[in-house]
């Protein structure tokens, strides 16, 4: 499932995201999903995430694709 998408987002569902600190190293910090804050349906480098840890960044992987159902 792709990350740059909006319509596969929603809160609850458990993401692997790029913070803005860790974009050169690419490493990736995971997280349930809180709040979308790309308002466009589709971003090139991933839609924008705050997880209910409150940290933010872009989504990358989507660990938990069930969930896209409910």
């Amino acid at each position: 499932m792709s990350g740059t998408k909006r319509a596969n987002i929603h809160p609850g569902l458990e993401v692997q995201i790029v913070l803005k600190k860790d974009q050169r190293s690419g490493t990736l910090t995971s997280g349930i999903v809180k709040d979308l804050l790309t308002k466009s349906p589709n971003h090139s480098h991933g839609i924008k995430v705050r997880l209910e840890s409150g940290d933010v960044g872009r989504v990358k992987v989507i660990l938990n694709a069930a969930r896209l159902e409910t």
